[in-house]
Formats: structure tokens, sequence, C-alpha cells
């Protein structure tokens, strides 16, 4: 199929889906013109100009990319920014001390020279988006070349920096078959400005998250800081908030079933397309096996954080982390297993086959995938289990593995570094860094999760097999927990690497012997000792495995947008800027159940009365709502809380927009529903909704609650 064919039916797919639903898909906003009368006809009154514009400013340079990971918008015209509150626990977490207990009470920046700066933190704003796949597959052998590609696309990055400020990436989308540029502008001072106690932030816990109804006052404030020119610039005292190209007005109308909402973000990844053993290895085996290795973790964490403040600060923004996915996967094969995923997946291959067949091109190019990519996940599914039991265990278990690996480099250049005289610089930059990383650190909490995680590690996985090779007998289960008891007996008490005092005695007698005696560290030992069979072994036989279905998952992609030009078409999510739209509404995923569309101030109260520590308040949040102090923010006597849109959403969209009819900020996006996080596999118009704070309640927050007004007063609210 020759591209200039390709391209056409890339551009017509998404004209041919105007007349179908429109709560599926995640759309590239440059080609947001072709849904607009769609969008107008269920009550948008915005122009695809006045979303997405490169010529003129347009509400896309209010969206940002926080973090990498979440998506932020811009509230003000002195560079204020709203988040999820979960987007910013990393930071809420770190400014927290018991002294300054800012996860347990709230913290509110009074001036701009209270807020507080966050090394390392970014938020990027798309400046164009810019469909290059002619330019990238020029001279090129095939979509496979990519020798060629990379060459191409290394061109095209460079010329479309240059004289600027400004980075750039080109993305594939479609596995390949298209390329788009995404030239981006990065600002590198991102204050930390307020955010509610963790009963609001966090309200509901691990009990409400991922469901509804839903009661979670889930966002974070910070401010953008730039230079004197207003362009991006590193930390200093002399920055001044950043005065942005658009900001967005706050919706204060009254709100109804119905009425029109626009997601605009950053989500991170689906995958639509995958075949149907795929599908089945992941509900039965891949994502069982993950849950179990974080039930674990999270049975030692939850019940460290319950016993002591100190571990409670230290593990919040960890067990967060944990846990998110880990209830997320939950709800996932449950939604899966009801819609009988795997069933529809069959029809929708047979169909795909069939349809390959009736004609003879077609059946040459298409014919035989469904049986190829199936035959290939029965053959290497496993690469696939045991890397992610890897990824489990490296980066989601013990946390010495942290400080281990930021010791390879000393390792591996000791010699170098005391010749050159660079020695005590780089012991001086292990000193803060371990101290940083002990901060954050309890011994007894890290070591039952190693003595479970290492078991469990060993169980699922052949890793065992080389500690048993020169064992002149069989190997019990029994034999392998005696073995991870005893090694963990070992290595939290005598390794360096799991006690901030041996940690820092060693850095400070460094010699060419404790060098010598490091290797035989039993810490580092096992961390490398696996670490390197992981990263060796099963890290390139897993990506071979993904190159050879990505390869697959190309033309198998290329083949639906042809042979089937009137379907529902869209690429997946690839942390690229991307627009859903659909309504407020609630839904009914269950025979006998009515979810309604949005929530109150009287819920949180109801769920605190149940006596779930998840539902503890503050006393603040019982007197306003005995006193009905709703100010102007209440809606007929009631003070909405959340509400659930038919919107697509996924991991990155957290902190996203949730606008109105007129690009009014409605809302941010922080959640789905449980019965909605199959999406990222397969969407269930009926059942799939998003959850989203209502920015009435976030400013009620602000200000009734939390006495900080002049945060308000700084956005421009609309009651028409």
């Amino acid at each position: 199929m020759k591209l200039k064919l390709i391209q056409f039916s890339f551009i017509f797919f998404y004209i041919s889906i105007l007349n179908l639903r429109a709560e599926e898909g995640m759309l590239i906003p440059s080609l947001i013109a072709a849904f607009e009368s769609d969008m107008k006809a269920k009550g948008m009154k915005l122009s695809a100009a006045d979303i997405y514009s490169v010529n003129s400013t347009s509400i896309k340079d209010a969206i940002l990319q926080f973090g990498g990971g979440c998506t932020a918008e811009l509230v003000s015209n002195q560079g204020l920014l709203l988040t999820n509150h979960h987007c910013g626990y990393s930071q809420i977490q770190t400014h927290s001390s018991l002294e300054n207990d800012y996860l347990k009470y709230g913290f509110w920046a009074k001036t701009k020279n209270e807020e507080l700066s966050n090394p390392g933190l970014t938020a990027l704003r798309i400046v164009r988006i810019e469909d290059v796949s002619q330019a990238v597959f020029s001279g090129t052998s095939s979509k496979n070349d990519f020798t060629k590609i990379q060459e191409n696309i290394k061109k095209l990055v460079a010329l479309a920096v240059a004289g600027t400020h400004y980075e750039a990436e080109i993305k594939a989308f479609n596995y390949g078959n298209d390329y788009y540029l995404m030239v981006k502008e990065v600002f590198l001072d991102v204050r930390f400005v307020g955010s509610p106690p963790n009963s609001i932030g966090k309200f509901g816990g691990d009990t409400d998250n991922w469901v509804w109804p839903r009661h979670t006052g889930d966002f974070s404030v910070f401010r953008v800081y730039v230079g004197q020119d207003n362009k991006p610039a590193a930390y200093s005292k002399d920055n001044k908030p950043y005065t942005p190209l658009h900001f967005l007005p706050i919706s204060f109308k009254d709100r109804k079933a119905g009425d029109f909402t626009m997601v605009y973000g950053f989500p991170g990844q689906t995958e639509q397309h995958v075949v149907s053993s795929y599908l089945k290895f992941i509900i039965e085996k891949e994502r069982p096996a993950r849950i179990k290795m974080r039930d674990l973790s999270l049975s030692v964490i939850d019940a460290g954080m319950k016993n002591s403040d100190l571990v409670r600060i230290q593990y919040s923004a960890k067990q967060a982390s944990i846990a998110n996915a880990w209830k997320k996967w939950i709800g996932q094969i449950d939604g899966l297993k009801q819609l009988d995923a795997v069933s529809i997946k069959i029809k929708q291959e047979k169909e795909y086959t069939d349809r390959a067949k009736s004609n003879r091109e077609w059946n040459t190019k298409y014919g035989s995938l469904v049986e190829k990519m199936n035959e290939l996940v029965a053959q290497k599914s496993d690469l696939e289990f045991q890397y992610a039991m890897g990824a489990e265990y490296f980066s989601y278990g013990p946390e010495y593995f942290k400080l281990a690996r930021g010791m390879n480099d000393l390792i591996s250049n000791y010699s170098k570094y005391k010749e050159k005289g660079e020695l005590k610089a780089v012991i001086d930059k292990l000193k803060i860094s371990g101290e940083g990383f002990f901060k954050n650190y309890d011994e007894q909490v890290d070591k039952k999760i190693f003595r479970l995680l290492t078991l469990e590690y060993f169980n699922q996985t052949f890793a065992w097999i080389e500690i048993t090779k020169e064992l002149p007998y069989s190997i019990t289960e029994n034999w392998r927990k005696s073995y991870c008891d005893n090694l963990t007996e070992v290595i939290y008490t005598k390794s360096i690497f799991t006690n901030k005092d041996r940690f820092l005695l060693f850095l400070d007698k460094i010699s060419d012997n404790s060098m010598k005696k490091l290797q035989k560290d039993k810490g580092i030992e096992h961390y490398t000792k696996y670490i390197s069979n992981f990263k060796n072994n099963i890290v390139p036989a897993f990506q071979l495995f993904s190159a050879e279905m990505t390869a697959l998952l190309q033309v198998y992609v290329e083949g639906k947008l042809i042979m089937f030009p009137d379907a529902k078409h869209w690429p997946d999510a690839n942390s690229t800027l991307r627009i859903s739209y659909g309504k407020l509404e609630g839904s009914a995923p269950t025979d006998g159940m009515m979810y309604t569309e949005h929530t109150t101030l009287d819920g949180i109260v109801t769920k605190y009365n149940t006596g779930n520590p998840d539902f503890e308040l503050l006393p603040k949040m019982l007197e306003l709502h005995k006193t009905k102090d709703f100010g102007p923010y209440a809606q007929n006597g009631e003070l909405w809380v959340c509400f659930t849109g038919s919107n697509h959403t996924t991991g990155g969209n957290s902190g996203s927009p949730v606008l109105d009819e007129n690009g009014y900020l409605m809302g941010l996006n922080f959640d789905r529903t449980w019965e909605s996080t199959m999406s990222d596999y397969m969407f269930d118009a009926k059942r799939c909704r998003n959850v989203v704070v209502d920015i009435r309640y976030v400013l009620w927050v602000m200000d009734k609650y939390s006495g900080a007004k002049h945060i308000v007063d700084e956005m421009t609210l609309m009651k028409e």
C-alpha cells in the first residue's frame, strides 16, 4: 500500500467517525477541526481554533504536562497551576516533616515568597503538533527501515528547534504507521503553593480509590516561574511568575446531567489492539501475579504507617504509588471479565480475518496476522511475565535496592576517581543522596518487604535456580523460605545499604581495602546478582518479544484503517496531548445499580460516620458542614464535590482540566470508576466514566476551609 493511500485513510477514518458515539477515543488536537461539527452538536460553543491553534493563542497553551506523568492547567495570569493532589504528592511529602506535617494538615503559602521550590520538577507546554509522517518515511525502503527513519527524525527535530529555546521530539503513532512532531516549551522552576490536608486530598484512601461514589478533593496548587524575559529558566530567587499565553477561566455556573464536557490532557498508555490470547494472559496470569506482589508490600507499609506518624510521612508517597496501580488492576480484571472481553476480541479477530479473505491483496498482507500474533503470545508471553515480576521486585520492592544502584558508579570507577583526585567530591554526593534516602526509609519496614517479596520473586520466576546449582539435593518451597529468612537477617544486620550509620561510616572510612570488602556485602551481592540477570537476559528477551509484536501490530492496525474505513479508529494513548469529549452523566454499570452523576459534602460526613479510618476528617470540615457555610460555591443549597463524565481517560489524564461548552474549567479529572479501568484495553460506553473533582469544591476548600482566598482571587470566575 503506498504512503499517500495510507495517509488518506488516516484522515478519512477521523472524519468517518463523526456520526458515531464520541465518548471513546483520545483525539490528536491538531486534527480536532474534523470533529468541530459533532462537538457543537453535543453542545460545545467553541471553534476548533479556540481549542488548538498554532497561529494564535488557544486553550492548548493553558494545558501543561506536570512532572512528566500528569496533567496540569494554568488558571491565572500569574502562572498559577492546578493539578491533582496525588500528582503533587511527592512534592508535598518531600516538604513535610514531623514539625511541618503538610500531609496531615495541608499547606498554603500566604505570599509568593513562601512558595516552595521543587528541584527537578518540570511543566511542559506543547507549542505545536505536526504530522511529519511523509518526511519521516522519505527515502526509506519500508516503514521498518529504522536506520533511515531515525536519521530523518534527527534532522527534523534539529530543524524544528533551530534558533529557539524549545525542545522537540517525534513520536510514532499507530505502531509506526504515522509520526507526529511535538515542539515543547519546558518550564524548570515550578513552586509549591498549597494543598489541602490528606483528609480532603486523599479522602477515602484505598477504600474509595477507583470507585464511585467519590468524595475526594484531589487537587494541589503550584506556580510556574520564569526568567525576566518570560522564558523558562532554572530556579532563581530573581525569577518571576509566568505570564501565560492563555489561562482557563473558572466555570462557576450550575451544572446538570447532559452538559457537554471535554478533557484536555496527556493520557499515558492504552492498548486497544492487543489480541485475545494476550488479553487472556493479562487477565489470568500477569495482573494477578503483580497484584499479589503489591498485596505483600502494602500489608507491611499500611501496618507501619498506621503505627507510626514518622513512617506515615516517610511512606505516604510510596504507598500511594504502589496502591494506585494495585487497586486499578483489581478493577481492571473484574471489568474485563464482566464484559467477557476475551470473547469480544475473538469475535473482532474473526471479523478482521474474514474481511481480509474477501480480497486477494488484503488476504496476502493481513489474512494471517491474527494467527501470527496469537502464536507469538503462546510462544513468548512468559518473557513478559518474567519482566513484569522483575519490574515489581526491583522497582517497587525493597527500598535499599535504590541505594545499592546509586553505588554502582563508585564501584566501577573508584580507581579512576582516586587517580584524578575526584574521590572526595563523589563521596560527598553519595553522602547527600544517602541522607535523602534514609530520611524516607524505615529499616524494619524494608526488612519485612524484602523477606516477603524475595520469596515471592523466587517462587514466580526461575531466579532461585541460580542459588541451588551447587546443592546436592532437591529444593522445596520450605527450603526457599528458610533461605530467604536467613538472607534477610544477614542483609539487614550487616549490609551497609540497610542502615544509615553503617552507610555513612563506610563512606567516611573508604579505602582500597573497604572497596574490596564491599564486593562481599550481602546486600549489594544479592542485588547485583539478580539485577544483572534481569538486565542482561530478561529485559533483552522481553524487548525482542515486544519488537516482534509491534511489527505485527503495525501491519494489523494498517489493515484496520484500510479494511474498515467506516469504523471508529483512534491512535493509542502515548503520553502526547489529546482531547476526549462527552457529557456529564452517571451510569448503570451492573444489573440493579444506578450511579448518580454527582456527589455532595453530605456524603463526606456520611462516610466519616462509618468509622473507617480512610474517611477521617479534621474538625474544621464537620464545623463547616454543620453551619452549611458554603458561600457562593453551592448549587441549590448543595456543595457538589465530584461528578462523572463519559470522557475516555487513562493514566496521565490525572489533573487534566474538564472543560464546559465555553472552554471554562468545570473541574479536575482525577480517576475513573472501578468498572472503567478496563478502558485501557476495551472501552464500554455504558459503564466507562471519568471522575472529576468539581472546581467549586476546590475553591470552597481554598477559601472557606483553608483561609486561602487570595488564591481564589487570582482566578477569573465565569457565572454565565
